[in-house]
């Protein structure tokens, strides 16, 4: 069998411009990239700390009631303590 060799044509390499502007445009798209990743994290957190402060909203809320209801009690108990201290002095 023949074997039939074409020539081949010089292949010149491809000029610097080039290349710069391929590592530009890498550069570009992976910093792209990395920004969108991070942005996205920040997001996340940002909707965490929504919720957690959500969540502390409603715990604020019930201690604050808590202390209304508690200082009612305690003034309820103030009163108790003068009608007992006033029957006490009634019955000397």
């Amino acid at each position: 069998m023949h074997s039939v060799s074409l020539p081949r044509p010089n292949a010149a390499p491809p000029p610097p411009e080039l290349h710069v502007t391929v590592v530009i445009g890498a550069a570009i798209v992976a910093q792209t990239a990395f920004a969108l990743i991070w942005a996205g994290a920040a997001t996340e957190r940002l909707h965490q700390l929504e919720r957690r402060a959500d969540a502390n909203a409603a715990m604020i809320e019930r201690t604050t009631r808590l202390e209304e209801q508690m200082r009612y009690v305690a003034d309820a108990v103030s009163r108790i303590e003068d009608k007992i201290d006033q029957q006490a002095e009634d019955a000397q």
